[in-house]
């Protein structure tokens, strides 16, 4: 029961985070199929970081890491700015923006990878290679029966997510510019209307949608394949789409959402593992947590209520 609560807060964790910051570009009115993408780029961003500092630091250096970390949020801030030039700029049609940015980030990343590790390191490789990080128990708390397994084996990147999502959650609910940016998603000619650059607040809401992304990116590469490659794609940045759906675009629900993909993932392969199948197994495991998503779809997905102007072009002369 331990490993199942340890293994799904390390995969829900970090799915938890892609998924705020698609309710913080979707909350804004914009559609961001791009969290594969964005999630894909802020990671290759912060493993590249990573590499770099690792050759000129010492082996039992942290700095890597935190680099990683810094880097994988500017990266995936930086990238994202495409999906809004052409979305908010161009007033191009947000779903196939999305899925472009998809496709172009897992092309250019592959690309990346080959040239810089052929150019740089002298190596024939397709990926970076980070290694899993250090981790952390908290006393006392990790001693507490069933529970206090999500206080032992923490990986940093865990934490740093926890205050994240508390602070996404304060300025979503709590100050003046969470406000607009909620009402932009409802109604953005009222907000246009009262003086509030619309354009602006849905640019800084894309922009962090690929912030927390690229923390997503790097915290998977850390945990779950110790490197950069195109295991990254593997379609967690939509399951974290279908996690704020089912969260029904607010964030205490969605963690919910993210807890029960974890959990059925971790606890999948813990049944493997247990009943002693084959390894191969393990992969079909992979597949619960879109099993999952199916079955939600169907029984829950009526109840969902996006933002009104959701995916909509705002044109200001229509006011």
């Amino acid at each position: 029961m331990e490993r199942i609560i340890i293994d799904g807060l390390s995969f829900s964790l970090p799915l938890f985070i892609m998924a705020i910051g698609g309710i913080y570009s979707e909350k804004s009115g914009i559609t961001n199929l791009a969290l594969e993408g964005l999630q894909g780029v802020g990671a290759f961003t912060g493993a590249l970081a990573a590499v770099l500092a690792a050759s000129a630091l010492s082996g039992s250096s942290q700095v890597p890491y935190y680099a990683a970390m810094v880097f994988a949020v500017l990266g995936g801030m930086i990238y994202s700015l495409l999906h809004a030039l052409l979305c908010i700029r161009f007033k191009a049609n947000q779903t196939i923006s999305g899925v472009v940015i998809n496709i172009l980030a897992m092309a250019l990343t592959a690309f990346l990878t080959k040239f810089i590790n052929r150019s740089v390191f002298g190596a024939a490789s397709d990926k970076f290679v980070l290694g899993v990080s250090a981790k952390l128990t908290i006393p006392v708390l990790s001693q507490i029966p069933v529970l206090g397994a999500a206080f032992k084996d923490i990986y940093p990147f865990e934490l740093i997510i926890i205050a994240a999502a508390v602070l996404a959650w304060y300025v979503m609910y709590k100050t003046r510019y969470g406000m607009n940016l909620r009402a932009c998603g409802d109604n953005p000619h009222a907000v246009d209307a009262a003086g509030v650059d619309v354009a602006r607040v849905r640019l800084v809401a894309v922009m962090v949608s690929g912030g927390l992304s690229g923390l997503a990116g790097i915290s998977f590469a850390y945990s779950i394949s110790a490197n950069f490659s195109s295991s990254i794609y593997v379609g967690y940045g939509y399951l974290a789409i279908a996690a704020l759906i089912f969260g029904n675009w607010t964030i205490l629900p969605t963690l919910g959402s993210c807890l029960l993909f974890g959990f059925a993932r971790s606890g999948g392969y813990y049944l493997v593992q247990k009943l002693q199948m084959p390894s191969s197994y393990s992969d079909l495991v992979m597949i619960l947590p879109y099993v999952v998503t199916l079955l939600l779809l169907i029984f829950f997905s009526k109840y969902n209520r996006a933002p009104r102007a959701l995916g909509e072009i705002y044109d200001k002369g229509k006011r």
